[in-house]
């Protein structure tokens, strides 16, 4: 699997909104300029999440956006699938039949993307969240862990 830079910027999106005190909107170049995404592009992103629900915007002065769900409802998995990403290995191989190692391969590849899906979607924006208030922490930052 290799994470494009759409996915890479979306789990980095959500990730900082999960990390400010309060579900107020944050405006797209706020987040931009904190993770160093061109906010054009990011705006794309947060519209595809807003159609998967995952985020809500809010018009006006004080706008922006802000999380549609709590982190802990919010899995890679989603965030992933609302940006188009996909995991599927070997996308248009089919395996020679008469070839076993080809079919063991192919099956191989079948079981870890099938564990890889698992993965991603049973971890959270809040798994995340933990992640990095302890990272946080450990370089001195002061921090607060309630989600």
């Amino acid at each position: 699997m290799k994470l494009t830079t759409r996915g890479h910027y979306s789990v980095k999106a959500l990730l900082d909104l999960s990390l400010q005190p309060r579900q107020k909107p944050i405006a797209v170049k706020t987040i931009a300029l904190r993770q160093n995404i061109p906010a054009p592009y990011l705006e794309k992103l947060l519209i595809e999440m807003r159609r998967a629900g995952l985020v809500e915007s809010v018009r006006g002065v004080a706008g922006g956006y802000k999380l549609a769900k709590s982190p802990e409802k919010i899995s890679l998995g989603q965030i992933l699938a609302a940006v188009g990403e996909t995991i599927e290995p070997l996308p248009h191989h089919s395996p020679n039949n008469t070839q076993a190692e080809d079919w063991v391969t192919f099956t191989l590849w079948r079981r870890l993307h099938r564990k890889l899906s698992e993965a991603l979607y049973a971890m959270t924006l809040a798994d995340l969240y933990y992640d990095a208030r302890s990272w946080q922490a450990s370089q001195g930052e002061s921090t607060s862990f309630v989600v």
